[in-house]
């Protein structure tokens, strides 16, 4: 069982009230470049991500989303000063704030500081196929080639009609294994 494995970058997802309050009554994201999960983007737009020792600049993913929330790598984490929990995407009931600031204000957010959980997006026909179900914790081998071959455990199943398949991981995930760009997974199950 083979899946895409895409490195994914420190990134901030925001309501269109946050939105607002960064950009200006009128703002729209606007779509730099679309991502592998269908109705995904980059976005053009950036915010300063501020914690208690450092701030980062990063960038913003669309659509908007019903909460707001940040996702770091646990060195983004450290660097910030803030003790980001390793969550599913979502899961931000109880976790660490930040304040966000954009070009028209700025917004304290109370929760949404997470390091994401390693995980695989698959569309309900491909996890047939592979045998696997939501929320199944699996393995992935990454990096045969790479002189730093990793099984990477813990890695939580998603399943949805709106999903691409695709494995997701961090950038400290990523150069622990030495992976370039995104590369083939072996799924363990």
């Amino acid at each position: 069982m083979k899946v895409m494995v895409e490195t994914s970058a420190h990134h901030v997802h925001v309501t269109k009230e946050t939105l607002k309050a960064l950009f200006g009554e009128d703002a729209k994201l606007t779509n730099k470049k679309d991502l592998s999960q269908p109705g995904q983007f980059a976005c053009v737009e950036k915010v300063t991500v501020v914690g208690p020792r450092s701030e980062m600049k990063m960038s913003i993913l669309g659509p908007e989303r019903s909460a707001d929330q940040v996702e770091i790598s646990l060195t983004d984490a450290r660097k910030l000063g803030i003790a980001a929990p390793v969550r599913e995407s979502g899961d931000i009931a109880g976790t660490p704030g930040c304040k966000l600031v954009g070009p028209a204000g700025e917004v304290e957010i109370e929760c949404g500081v997470i390091a994401a959980k390693r995980h695989i997006h698959l569309d309900p026909k491909t996890a047939e196929e592979f045998g696997l179900k939501d929320k199944q914790i699996v393995s992935v081998k990454v990096g045969e080639n790479s002189g730093r071959a990793t099984t990477f455990g813990d890695v939580v199943i998603r399943v949805s009609e709106s999903y691409a398949p695709a494995m997701h991981i961090d950038t400290d995930e990523s150069n622990a294994a030495a992976l370039g760009g995104t590369v083939d997974g072996e799924i363990i199950a």
